[in-house]
């Protein structure tokens, strides 16, 4: 087992699911409450709330599974020093993601203003990821304790590894998800505690590393190569990537999928870089800082509007030498995913166009089968949609009928467990990776929140 890929696939069969002529038994699949992770009463409610409104009885079961599976199994919370400690784990991989612990709090903290245990929690998970990046601003994943060897795929990496660190994949969204997080804790509690001195200091170091990946006169202090038989693991030329014109960009050597960047110069995690460092740059209480935010934002985007495009449709990745390639991954940031991550409105023309050809043929990575359509990527391989794409989709969509049509996919691929997975087969539901994928299980809370609060009609039909 080298790769992350390998760490759980997993087919459904009867034991993983309660059946009863044909038909799955509603039974909620949450861990006893004296076995969760972190119990939140809002959350909760939440859920009681919603459940009673969701026209189909399968459609609730699930969200009543996915919505709180975060807390119930991925959280790790303590007090240290009088100060909150949040580490929250991938799932079935004991290591904490910047990026996916991120995503699989966001969609508590609308509900985290009135409860103070669950804001907690999230401040706690903000000063870990502080204390993260100061350990190595270009490592995508970190382990519990600070002291630990990296994950056993990571051992033989050739890059600068450091005790604590779980994997070294430079990747830029990993630290534009932190900002992310701090920015809407913030705007949804309105809280400061968390943006001390540390936090300051982690906040300088991801606008340090930015500026240092733009290589303007250098390569920089990162590069990293892996044994492997997978090209997607390993980075060209030493470890520093495929050569690149000096544009203004910032490189990144692999995608939100950990899979390797073809041309360095990724469009979609720079889209959200601009939206990140103006953010920060919002937030921030050292003037010098948002000053740094606001100037380098300027100069990414403008790069962005020059370089960025292929004819009328955002790029992929590009070199700056005129190469470009056009496909869509599954995982956030991608092009599908521009909005919901506030790079662009959901009504904007190029968007619009560019979304409307990465859910079609054109893309190499988008899969219609038997038992659904969407996207999926190089890292679990051809013809694996990925239901990430499925939910992106209808959180970008303003189409009742297209997101009726989400729903049902992610209703009927399940595959009877009544949780999201990574990916599954597009002809066989029941051919899936990942049983224990708590990003993608949040998500599909999310999504069903935004219905009930924006869409109440759809959420009762669907």
């Amino acid at each position: 087992m080298t790769t992350r890929r390998n760490i759980v696939k997993g087919i459904a069969a009867a034991a993983a699911c309660s059946l009863l002529a044909g038909e799955v038994l509603l039974i909620s699949r949450r861990p006893p409450k004296e076995k969760r992770r972190f119990v939140s009463e809002s959350v909760d409610a939440a859920i009681a709330r919603v459940k009673p409104r969701i026209g189909n009885p399968r459609i609730a079961w699930m969200f009543e599974n996915c919505f709180p599976n975060t807390l119930d199994t991925t959280v790790k919370f303590r007090e240290v020093n009088g100060k909150p400690d949040t580490f929250v784990i991938t799932g079935d991989i004991d290591a904490m993601w910047l990026r996916d612990s991120s995503a699989q709090v966001w969609p508590y903290l609308p509900l985290s203003k009135d409860d103070a245990p669950l804001r907690r929690m999230v401040e706690g998970l903000i000063r870990r990821q502080s204390a993260c990046i100061l350990l190595d601003s270009y490592a995508n994943a970190f382990m519990p304790d600070p002291q630990s060897k990296p994950l056993p795929w990571a051992v033989n990496d050739n890059t600068d590894k450091k005790p604590g660190v779980g994997e070294r994949k430079w990747e830029i969204d990993s630290l534009c998800y932190p900002i992310r997080l701090a920015h809407g804790y913030w705007k949804n509690t309105g809280d400061t505690a968390p943006f001390d001195a540390t936090f300051t200091r982690a906040m300088k170091r991801v606008v340090a590393t930015f500026r240092e990946q733009q290589r303007k006169t250098s390569p920089g202090p990162y590069k990293f190569q892996r044994k492997s038989e997978t090209a997607t693991e390993t980075q060209f030329t030493d470890g520093y990537g495929n050569p690149t014109r000096k544009i203004g960009l910032i490189h990144s050597m692999f995608r939100p999928s950990d899979d390797a960047c073809l041309f360095p110069l990724f469009i979609p995690a720079n889209l959200f870089a601009v939206t990140s460092l103006r953010q920060l740059a919002e937030m921030a209480a050292d003037n010098d800082l948002a000053s740094e935010c606001t100037a380098l934002a300027q100069e990414v985007s403008e790069a962005l509007q020059q370089y960025g495009r292929m004819n009328d449709v955002w790029a992929y990745e590009v070199d700056g030498y005129g190469n470009q390639l056009f496909m869509d991954d599954a995982n956030a940031p991608g092009l599908l995913s521009l909005p919901y991550l506030e790079c662009c409105k959901v009504d904007d023309p190029l968007y619009q166009r560019t979304r409307a050809r990465v859910w079609s043929n054109d893309n190499p990575y988008f899969f219609a089968g038997s038992a659904a359509e969407g996207i999926g990527g190089p890292h679990e391989g051809l013809d694996m949609i990925w239901p990430m794409s499925i939910m992106m989709r209808a959180l970008t969509s303003t189409r009742d009928d297209e997101i009726r049509q989400c729903v049902a996919w992610l209703q009927n691929t399940d595959a009877g467990t009544g949780f999201m997975h990574e990916s599954f087969n597009k002809d066989d539901a029941n051919h899936f990776t990942r049983k224990w994928f708590a990003w993608a299980n949040t998500l599909f809370g999310e999504l069903i929140l935004k219905l009930e609060q924006e869409r109440p009609k759809v959420l009762s039909d669907v």
